[in-house]
């Protein structure tokens, strides 16, 4: 059985977590956390909580930012009894991760309790999610969004989508089963390539009707069943700006809350022609941009003032996107390029 936070199974296993790096140690735990409902329970009683209302998550001014603060068991526990709710709620959270010191750390949704007064009494706000992601430092966003994903797909999957009869969590939130049939379910994300295509000393940055006035981006969309990564990124860039791909690189992946949990796959492409033909049913523009073009788009992090002729200069989305990270990884390319 686990001892307290840290998991000690058996005197083997304590040996063995000696020998491990600290990455190792805590994942074995987690591992044991979402397998065993007896141990997530003891951890429980002495884990840390993030706390979301419906879905907002609740932050916390700390001067020029915003902190994504925990609260320990025990202030979690007075917070339900203060708002006359049984501490068996606690079980409704989830589980997220843990600390270096293998603390468990979960997520819970306070949507029943009454908000205001929530806010008052942790002096801070329930925030939407978006404005939450841009106030907070970029370290601190994946956390926020990886628990809220977790919050809603447990919200949304209340029923099989077999028997239609109620699924069940278990304790630690790492799958749901149906009542009805032991039906497994597990948290999914879905996968979308974005895609920085560029053709010799260009990049291409395209925008939709509902972005931002000026906000230019790369190419994205969701995979198709049976689809490899490579082919996703091929039909993608044809369909939306009749360009045929002639070379394909990985990037980085990104986990991306919005609209719902998707696994975003970074990749730079270029193509054989530069002519675009805009499929207007997908984006609304597209444009090529030159790097001093790019380089004056990045230096804004949010939406800029109006110029004197009423637009907006073009900017791009902001470092926690990984948009970002590959229109900078293409300047820095760039960069090289005339070094050379």
């Amino acid at each position: 059985m686990f001892s307290g936070g840290v998991g000690i199974l058996s005197p083997v296993t304590s040996v063995c977590f000696r020998l491990y790096s600290s990455y190792i140690k805590n994942a074995r735990y987690l591992f044991h956390l979402k397998e065993n409902d007896d141990i997530c329970r003891q951890a429980l009683k002495l884990g840390s909580f993030y706390l979301f209302h419906n879905l907002s998550p609740f932050l916390r001014n700390i001067g020029s930012s915003y902190s994504f603060p925990a609260v320990s068991s025990s202030e979690l526990h007075k917070i339900l009894i203060e708002h006359e709710r049984n501490e068996q709620m606690m079980e409704e959270s989830v589980l997220i991760g843990c600390s270096d010191s293998c603390s468990a750390e979960f997520a819970i949704d306070l949507g029943s309790l009454e908000r205001s007064r929530l806010e008052t009494e942790l002096g801070g706000k329930f925030t939407d999610l978006r404005k939450a992601s841009l106030q907070l430092r970029v370290k601190d966003t994946p956390l926020m969004s990886q628990a809220q994903a977790l919050l809603r797909w447990h919200e949304s999957h209340q029923y099989c989508s077999k028997t239609g009869k109620p699924t069940q969590k278990n304790l630690s939130g790492s799958k749901r089963v149906c009542q009805g049939n032991g039906l497994i379910y597990y948290p999914q994300m879905s996968p979308v390539i974005i895609t920085l295509v560029s053709h010799r000393k260009r990049c291409l940055l395209a925008r939709q009707d509902s972005f931002p006035a000026g906000m230019y981006t790369a190419l994205s969309g969701f995979c198709d069943i049976g689809e490899t990564l490579e082919e996703t990124v091929r039909r993608e860039v044809a369909e939306e700006v009749g360009l045929e791909v002639e070379s394909i690189r990985y990037s980085a992946s990104q986990h991306w809350p919005f609209p719902n949990s998707s696994l975003m796959l970074a990749c730079h492409a270029t193509v054989l022609q530069e002519e675009l033909c805009i499929n207007t049913a997908e984006i609304e523009s597209a444009k090529w941009f030159s790097l001093e073009e790019v380089e004056e788009a990045l230096k804004w992090q949010k939406v800029p003032p109006k110029q004197e002729d009423g637009t907006v200069p073009v900017w791009v989305p902001p470092k926690l996107a990984i948009a970002n990270h590959l229109i900078q990884e293409w300047v820095q390319e760039q960069r090289s390029h005339l070094k050379d």
